[in-house]
């Protein structure tokens, strides 16, 4: 990624296929995001008259009356104002032949996307990171069928959402977003998305809302170790493969999540997982302006304590035997913000602005939410056993 990552240590790079893993409840926990594959076959046979029956069904009641009964309620309401703003997500790649060459772009996957703004000849929308991941090409269809080539604007890996745009000459309508802050728990809820693929395009699944502010652990490069908390909304609507990036909405019509994952376990119904809109809406403003999240950074790579046998904690890092947590500093980066702050390897944070740090999931949660490129954080640290303390100016990540 070109700088170093709070957190991300140098032996544990992101592959290219890593991806958006939740290993806190390893093996139950997928991405609603690219489906790959073909649909399972429908089964039905055709009676003598030509008409598609299921087995054992008869055809009666020839002369029935037709009855039109006006079922408008709030839920379809919401829906109508809502669905012409859900499309397709495309993600293409080049794929490998027989004999290991490179052959010419195909589907790799698709998901969905919410269009929420347009200006001037541009239409923008968002999605999820993991729906826009790896592609060499991006094509978004329209409600109506229509397909645009899309470019991306930027994507982020920590929260799972990406900003693409497209042409905006056949684009009608644009989603109002709501406010996830003054949800209910038992509100109703609205998913539309496209689950399996675009044959299923603009399905619609009702539910409530189940749980809010769920804090889900993370694993973004597959070394099995979490690496973040993503907080969610959690529902019981229906949310499948092809679902992510797609809009969940309240009674309004407003959105106020992006689809993004599902609890997926034999034994467990109904357990699907949102990005409130309140989270989302200053990553898609940083996303739109910059292409990337402005986060700040001090320059350094580390590790939990709590990982670390227990001799090495008293014998290599000297810690007083009641400290039990906080983040080990393992490489500091020259002229970083940590380097100019006088902070060495096997340093161990405690605490910033004199807030506990238990882990590097706490250190980020705490600089990315508090703090900006310019501020000053003080930092409580040990070094041979004798608490420290020392002020740093962070910088952007993209600075390191």
């Amino acid at each position: 990624m070109g700088y170093y990552d709070e957190g991300r240590t140098g032996r544990n790079k992101r592959s290219g296929k890593g991806g958006y893993f939740l290993s806190g409840l390893a093996g139950v926990v997928i991405g609603a995001g690219l489906v790959v594959g073909t649909l399972p076959s429908i089964v039905e046979y055709q009676n003598k008259e030509g008409v598609s029956v299921s087995e054992n069904e008869s055809v009666q009641n020839e002369n029935a009356e037709q009855v039109s009964l006006d079922v408008t309620t709030d839920v379809t309401k919401a829906v109508d104002k809502a669905k012409d703003t859900v499309v397709g997500i495309t993600n293409i790649q080049a794929s490998m032949d027989f004999f290991g060459s490179e052959s010419g772009p195909q589907e790799a996957g698709s998901g969905s996307g919410v269009i929420y703004k347009k200006s001037d000849d541009t239409a923008f929308i968002v999605t999820n990171y993991h729906v826009i991941e790896g592609a060499q090409q991006l094509e978004v269809t329209l409600a109506d069928g229509t397909k645009e080539p899309a470019e991306l604007l930027g994507g982020d890996v920590w929260t799972d959402l990406a900003v693409l745009t497209i042409k905006g000459a056949n684009v009608k309508k644009t989603a109002e977003f709501g406010d996830s802050e003054a949800l209910k728990i038992g509100e109703p809820v609205i998913a539309i998305g496209n689950p399996l693929g675009l044959e299923f395009s603009g399905s619609v699944t009702q539910g409530v809302v189940s749980g809010l502010e769920r804090a889900i652990p993370v694993d973004l490069n597959g070394d099995m170790v979490n690496d973040w908390q993503a907080e969610v909304l959690q529902t019981d609507a229906a949310i499948n493969p092809g679902n992510s990036g797609g809009a969940l909405v309240n009674i309004a019509g407003q959105v106020i999540g992006i689809n993004s994952m599902k609890i997926a376990e034999s034994a467990v119904e109904g357990i699907g997982l949102s990005i409130p809109i309140d989270t989302a809406l200053p990553i898609i403003k940083d996303l739109e302006s910059y292409g990337e999240v402005k986060r700040p950074a001090m320059g350094v790579t580390l590790q939990n304590v709590n990982e670390l046998p227990s001799y090495h904690q008293e014998e290599t890092l000297k810690l007083p035997k009641d400290i039990k947590e906080g983040v080990i500093i393992e490489q500091v980066l020259t002229n970083s913000p940590a380097a100019k702050a006088g902070m060495q390897e096997y340093d161990v944070i405690t605490a910033l602005d004199g807030k506990p740090v238990q882990d590097v999931i706490a250190l980020r949660k705490y600089m990315y939410n508090n703090k900006k490129e310019g501020d000053t954080v003080n930092v409580t640290y040990y070094r041979d056993g004798k608490q420290r303390e020392t002020k740093m100016t962070l910088v952007a990540e993209s600075d390191l």
